[in-house]
């Protein structure tokens, strides 16, 4: 049985004042939990079904982690999921630093105010090799448990460093790409292998400090009558069409 005190403390890191106040935060659902004890975050705690614990055994011995065995029923209780039938643990967060000075393509979010968008997002860049996200100080919170859980485990790979961006972007010697609803097409767009792509705000789109900081439009050409595309499929399109060209 999960303790009182534990149980209180996880319903607190649901907030993010107390995330921030503590440095940590709730990671749920088997697939999820896996991958967290294979990456190096500090894991501090860990509350599984005996079946999860059994299939992890040695990766949880070897990070020496405090376990407790728990219900499916109590793990959901818990948590923020409606059903987890797998684990659910208690990580520490890692320092907000900014990404190494390497070549390659970094994704820019200006202000992606939805968990789940930035959870899509982090999961669609890592599909496509991107391992640095540059995300402005507005950006939904990495930690939030809905940005964790639309990762599926890709959080444990992806790096998302918070800034401002009006004052980072001026100092990188890459270019600049950003969506807009009116630039070059993308799919004429051959892509160089290291450079800055922003996407927008889901609302507003690019915001007018950042916009002054774009080398190149470029746009999704449509062909319906949509006004805009979800942010997180959106990124999935210039990533793929990024990736081709390169190609």
């Amino acid at each position: 049985m999960i303790p009182k005190s534990k149980s209180k403390f996880i319903k607190q890191l649901q907030v993010k004042k107390y995330r921030k106040q503590e440095q940590c935060f709730v990671v749920e659902g088997a697939k999820s939990v896996q991958e967290l004890l294979r990456s190096d975050f500090d894991v501090l705690w860990l509350a599984a079904t005996p079946s999860f614990m059994e299939a992890q055994a040695k990766v949880i011995k070897r990070r020496e982690v405090e376990c407790l065995v728990a219900t499916a029923d109590e793990l959901a209780e818990v948590g923020t999921l409606q059903t987890n039938d797998g684990a659910l643990a208690i990580a520490r967060f890692k320092p907000n630093v900014p990404p190494p000075e390497k070549t390659g393509i970094k994704l820019v979010l200006d202000d992606i105010r939805d968990p789940g968008n930035l959870g899509t997002i982090i999961r669609t860049a890592d599909w496509y090799g991107i391992r640095d996200i540059i995300a402005s100080e507005e950006t939904a919170d990495l930690y939030n448990p809905k940005v964790i859980s639309a990762t599926m485990g890709s959080f444990c790979r992806v790096r998302v460093f918070y800034t401002s961006l009006p004052e980072y972007l001026p100092k990188q010697k890459l270019p600049v790409y950003g969506t807009f609803l009116e630039g070059h097409h993308v799919h004429q767009v051959f892509f160089p292998e290291s450079a800055l792509l922003v996407i927008g705000n889901e609302a507003r789109g690019i915001s007018v400090e950042v916009a002054r900081l774009v080398s190149q439009k470029i746009t999704i050409p449509k062909w319906g009558d949509a006004e805009s595309l979800n942010a997180g499929v959106a990124t999935g399109i210039m990533l793929d069409n990024l990736r081709r060209s390169q190609k």
